[in-house]
Order: C-alpha cells, then structure tokens, then sequence
C-alpha cells in the first residue's frame, strides 16, 4: 500500500543522525515537499519554472508547485494552503503593482512572515523601490530577461534554505516555550497517575499530533527487556486499561519498534510513529505518539525533550509520592489495582474464605466527565467509593482498579450483584445535579485450581467486557469459555492491524449498472481480507473489529485512496468516468478530519466529487444523528453524493429520512431474494416507490436472476447490482470486465 497510512519502511534514529539530510540528490521520502507558489499571467512562465525546476531536490524535498494567474488568485492559495516556502511572483499582472500589493497582503494582512518572496518581470522599470525591499522582507528581484535557469536555481535554494531557517528557528522557539510551561506543570502534578495523564496529553500537543499516546514503563531491574514494561496510561480506548504488560496490548509492529529503541538506548521516528525513550536513575519510559507532525520532530528538539522528561521521572519528590502511593488511590483513598491484586493472589489460596471477585464499571462515566467537567466526573468516583464502603465495606475488599472501575472480594452471600447493583437506585449529588448512574458487573467465583490474582481479574475483566455487550443483563459471570472467544477476539485484532500494515487487505470492486441501458455506471468499493488458507475472511467478522479498535478510520481513509487512484486509472485506459462507492462507518464521521480528508483525496487524484459516492448504514444515521448529517451536509455541498445501504432491513430511520442530504437508496438483497422464490417483493416495490417520490435514484443490490432483473425495471428501479452483472472482483479483473463488454458493445454495433 504505497499510502501515508501503510508505510512500515525501516525507521530513522535519533541517536548520531541527522533527521534531515541535507543532501541535494537524495530524496528523503518521510519528509514532505517544498511548496513553491508561482504567480504570474502569463501560463507560458509557469510551464517553463515548472520544467526548470520540477526535478530539483533541496534538503532532501522534492518540490511541489503551486500556480495562480493573479494577485487575487495567490491570495486565495496562501490563505488556505499552509507552509508555502517561496513564492515567485511578476510585479506587473492585472494592474502595474498588483505583485506589490500582494506582496504587502502577505505581510500586512495574511501575517504571514515565514514565505520568501522572489519578484520577477519582464518590465525592468517597474522594479521596486529599496525601502520596500527592506520592509516587505523580499530575498530577490531580478528581471526575467537576466533569469537563466541557473540563476533561477541558486535564487530558489538560498530562499528555500533562508525560509528553513527562520521556520526552524520560530518552530525551535514555540515547541521550547511550550515544553517549559509542560515541565512546570508537570511538576505540580501531586500523584503519579495525573503526572503520567499529563505528561501523554500535553506531549501530544507538544508535537502537534493528530492520533494516541500510549505510556509504558518499566521499573525492573532488566531494563532494556519488553516484557518488563507495562502500560501506565493512554488516550486510546484500545490501551486505556493500565496496568497491563506491553506485549498484551500493543500491537506487534509497535513492540518491534519498541525493542529498538531498548536496543539502540534511543528515541526513534518510523513515518507517522514516535518512539520516545526516556531513561531514568530508577525506570525507563517509552512514550508512543501516533501520527506525530514530522515538522515538530528534530534531533535537538526531541532531545531536549527526553531530557527534561527524564528529569521529571527522577525528581525525588515525584518518586516519594510514587512511593506514598503505591498502594492508595489519592482521590478515593481506597486501595489501588496493585494492592487489588495481591489481595487476590490471598484470595486464590485454599484456605481463603472469600470466593466471590467483581469488577464493577459505571456505564458513561466518559460522557459525565466531558459533559460536566473532570472535577464533576471526580466527585462521582468519590461519590461511589463512599456508597460502596458504607455498604459493603465490613464484610468486602474494595479497591479502585481502574478510571471508572472498582473491585471488590468477598463472600458470595453478602456480596451478591444485585446488590451491589442496588446502590445505583438512586442518583447521585454530582455539582449540585442529581445525575442517575448504572453500572456494570464483572463476577469471577473462586478457581478450583490454584491460580494467580492476576489471572482472576482477567478473568473478572472478560466478564466485565461480556456484561457491557449483553443489552439484556448488568452483569456476567465469567466461564472458561468466554477467554476463548476474548483470545480469539484479541488474536484477530493484532492480525489484522498488522496485515493492514503490512498491504495484505485488498480493496475489490463491484460494477453497478445502468438498468435501462445494462450499461456499467459505477461499482462499489468492497474491503477483502486474505485467510492463510488462500480464501477470505467474512466481513462481518472483521469490520466490528475495525470499528472497535478504531483502525477502521485508517482502513477506510485507504479504502477511499486506493478506490480513486484505481477510478483515475481505468478512465486513462479509455473506461470513461465511473462512480465509485464506498462504505463508511460511525468511527470515521467522529474522527474530526473525516470531511476535509474526503475532498483532500477527491482533490489529489483528480476526481470529480460528484463520481464519489459515500454508503451509510441505517445504524449509522441512529447512531449519531446530528453529528452524520452535519458531516453529509458538507459533503454534498462540496459535491459529494450519498446513498443509504441496506434500506428496509430495519426501518429505523424512517423518521429521520427526509432529513437526510441523500442522492440514492439502495435496497437490500434480503428483500431482492424474496423475488421469483415464492415471495411477492412487496417490501422491494414499497422501497422502490418511496425513493421515487423523495426524488431519489434506488438501486438495487443483490440480483441474481433474469426474472429479478425484470420485476425491479418494471418497478422503475434506476441501477442494479449482483452476480446476474458481475461478481466483486480485484481491479486488474474489473478493467478486463470492461475491456469485454466494451469490445461486445462494439461488435454489437457492426452487427446491427
């Protein structure tokens, strides 16, 4: 997958390199290009720049050009497009000093200070005053009768590097401005826990990352081994659990990258990956950041950096309160996960007279905080601790194991889960707001054989999760087999980030047809997954998974790239213009770059967005209603079209369908089937029918046979798809497929 998100090239290390090769002739491919904005009138001096320079590289970068043919035209460029190094720019266009003017717009209105400024004309006497030279900060004038491409190319390189410097220089300034005010707040953190909470969030901001951080540490005496670290904190739901070891949750690449870092007692930067090593007198830390900006990442600023982290994690009041606090929950003042657990290692002993565990979670206690504030989310944990020991507290163990989630052992007839279940019958005094709370309940009775407590509360945590899936219970009692399935589950994750990442998934195409003309209008992007045994896995076991660990924002953003490119592709080869459709999911509308990434890759490939269409699932829309047509708003006034797949198999946005920014509904294949096999495709004409008078195009999915064909034509159904036209096929077989049909049409043609 040649893709900003597949990329798993060998990484760049800190340690004696430099990040950025100044190097003339090698290219460096995880740096972006220099922007260079040329703006003149005259498109004949943008072809011939363009030829002069197209094949340069200055430190490393390519160029990438950017053209405007008026003062009003670069206005627009450089007030959307960031992080435009130069500019060459002709002083006389529309007016005599329109490049003038632009020039002060750059400065004076866009503020901005960084871009170099290279003034060219073919009008000698329009050259710009000395003073204005100096004001307006230009690196050159020169006139393009003298403008050789050689000339062009040292004026081009001493600005570029010029612009280097400076931005450098200001981003130097911000990032150490921002980790001084970072150290200071660490500092005053009073527990471990916000000091680690702090130390991943602000670091994120630090180097303007736009995905997770993930903390590990390790205390141990084997220092340089993976095994020993455990995760102490993460924004991410996937790694949010703490406390457990690295190699149970991180995914395989990232362990890899990992033990280099261990390895070469260095941070290390893999593309979109920052891997922060920070050693101590008493711990190593390791600091993931995803999807990091490769701008904010430069040898002497990770550096320094690591430094002053490493600093923080010796300061000896800072290890005092770790100390303190080893076994204490500060704000609760109950015991903590690591009290918890040796609790349960005399639990497992035969002679224990407990032989009940729970893990109790409070449902939305994330919303609770995001909507009242972290000190509203706080009084409720306290809230609950008091209610819990008030009840439980002389006949239980309760210690708070988690963000929202506590534990308690003890025996099954005082401890039992309705109620513990019962102190959340009424609500609770949460800022001066009575709030309702529910919880959840993991339950592990006592293990016949002897076990470790660290096997009971993952067998506690795999009820807990069972309990928070199950719509019909608050509670679950663990069975062996349940860790059956949660290995399974967790197996199939790592296997399929790391197929992902290593460009195993395939992206195949249906073709979706004209039903008038049995014409090929379109086709539907399909996501397949290989099996090791030369088959597929179904969908519908890898696409929740995708969901739920979020990896589908970055499957879904390929799915849509790889789709374009092979659109743009088949139309070069003489195929026309072809619809493509792709699915997208609840995780991509909540990802907040999801609409400006779709127009972004619409953009890049030269797609028409009207050519895009973008499937949702009635789940989908109920789901987040609100948010999903605020998103499809936009992009249908960008152009975009949307279709609503699986209409009819719940009928659950009935209410909310006339709402919907829709071009197209798409009727399902269970009610397809019911033609011709005894069925009367009542629901298929009801659907059929109800997009007709919202004004919408149907099309209809799954047709097999001739005689369902006919009866959707006869309904006034618009397009089809299904086996009867063609099956899902790679796009080296779907470009075959039209070739075919193209050559059959033709033959057709000479017949009639």
């Amino acid at each position: 997958m040649a893709s900003k998100y597949t990329s798993k090239s060998e990484p760049y290390l800190f340690a004696g390199q430099s990040l950025h090769d100044d190097s003339e002739s090698e290219v460096l491919d995880h740096l972006p290009a220099w922007n260079i904005l040329v703006v003149d009138d005259e498109p004949e001096v943008h072809k011939v720049t363009q030829m002069a320079l197209e094949n340069m590289v200055i430190s490393g970068r390519r160029l990438q050009f950017l053209n405007a043919y008026s003062g009003y035209e670069a206005k627009e460029i450089l007030a959307k497009k960031p992080n435009i190094a130069v500019t060459l720019l002709d002083v006389v266009m529309e007016s005599d000093d329109a490049g003038l003017k632009l020039v002060r717009t750059i400065r004076e209105e866009l503020q901005l200070k960084d871009i170099r400024i290279i003034l060219r004309t073919g009008q000698p006497g329009y050259a710009p005053e000395e003073r204005v030279v100096i004001d307006y900060d230009i690196n050159d004038y020169v006139t393009k009768t003298e403008l050789t491409r050689n000339r062009l190319l040292t004026t081009l390189c001493t600005a570029i590097r010029s612009y280097q410097q400076i931005k450098h220089i200001n981003e130097s300034r911000d990032f150490l401005q921002k980790l001084n005010v970072m150290n200071s707040t660490l500092i005053e953190q009073k527990s471990f826990v916000s000091f680690v909470r702090r130390l991943v969030l602000m670091s994120i901001d630090l180097f303007s990352a736009r995905g997770p951080g993930v903390f590990l540490l390790n205390s141990s005496e084997q220092r340089d081994s993976v095994d020993k670290f455990y995760v102490e904190f993460s924004n991410d739901e996937l790694y949010s659990f703490s406390g457990q070891l690295c190699r149970e949750i991180i995914p395989t690449y990232d362990v890899g990258l990992i033990e280099k870092a261990l390895q070469k007692k260095s941070s290390i930067i893999d593309r979109d990956r920052l891997i922060l090593y920070i050693p101590s007198k008493s711990c190593v830390g390791i600091l993931i950041i995803y999807d990091a900006d490769s701008e904010c990442i430069r040898n002497e600023l990770v550096e320094s950096f690591v430094s002053n982290m490493a600093s923080d994690l010796d300061n000896s009041l800072l290890l005092k309160k770790v100390s303190d606090i080893a076994f204490l929950d500060e704000m609760t003042q109950m015991p903590n996960r690591s009290r918890f657990i040796q609790h349960l290692d005399d639990f497992v002993k035969p002679d224990s007279q407990m032989d009940t565990v729970m893990l109790l979670d409070i449902e939305h206690f994330s919303d609770i905080n995001d909507g009242l504030g972290q000190e509203a989310g706080n009084n409720l944990l306290v809230g609950v601790a008091e209610r819990l020991n008030r009840q439980f507290g002389d006949d239980a163990i309760i210690c708070r194991v988690g963000a929202d989630i506590f534990g308690l052992i003890g025996s099954g007839e005082k401890l039992h889960e309705y109620s513990v279940l019962a102190i959340f019958d009424q609500p609770f005094k949460v800022s001066n707001n009575q709030i309702p709370v529910n919880a959840r309940l993991g339950i592990c009775r006592k293990p016949d054989s002897s076990e470790s407590g660290l096997t009971v509360i993952k067998h506690a945590n795999i009820a807990l999760n069972k309990a928070k899936k199950d719509s019909q219970s608050r509670f679950n009692v663990y069975r062996p087999e349940m860790e059956d399935e949660t290995s399974w589950r967790l197996s199939m994750i790592r296997k399929l980030t790391d197929d992902f990442f290593e460009s195993k998934l395939q992206v195949w195409y249906q073709p979706q047809v004209d039903i008038e003309t049995e014409k090929v209008i379109g086709v539907e992007a399909l996501l397949r997954w290989p099996n090791d045994d030369g088959g597929f896995i179904s969908p519908l076991t890898f696409i929740p998974l995708a969901e739920y660990t979020g990896l589908i924002v970055d499957i879904g953003a390929w799915v849509l790239e790889q789709s374009c490119i092979e659109v743009n592709r088949l139309k070069k080869l003489g195929h026309g213009r072809l619809r493509v459709a792709v699915n997208v999911s609840m995780p991509q509308f909540k990802n907040g770059h999801f609409v400006d990434d779709v127009i972004s890759v619409a953009k890049a490939y030269g797609i028409p967005p009207e050519d895009i269409e973008l499937e949702i699932t009635e789940s989908v829309v109920m789901d987040d209603t609100h948010h999903v047509i605020s998103a499809l708003e936009k992009l249908r006034a960008n152009g975009f079209t949307v279709a609503i797949d699986d209409f009819g198999t719940g009928f659950s946005s009935l209410s909310y369908l006339h709402k919907l920014p829709l071009n197209r509904l798409k009727v399902d294949r269970e009610f397809i089937r019911e033609i011709g096999e005894g069925g009367d495709g009542a629901i298929a004409e009801t659907i059929v029918e109800l997009g007709q008078k919202l004004g919408l195009e149907v099309i209809a999915e799954g047709i097999e046979t001739k005689v369902q064909l006919e009866y959707i034509k006869k309904l006034g159904c618009d397009e089809a798809q299904g086996y009867y036209f063609a099956k899902p096929m790679p796009g080296y077989e779907l470009e075959r497929f039209l070739s075919e049909l193209n050559a059959n049409s033709e033959t057709k043609d000479k017949a009639s």
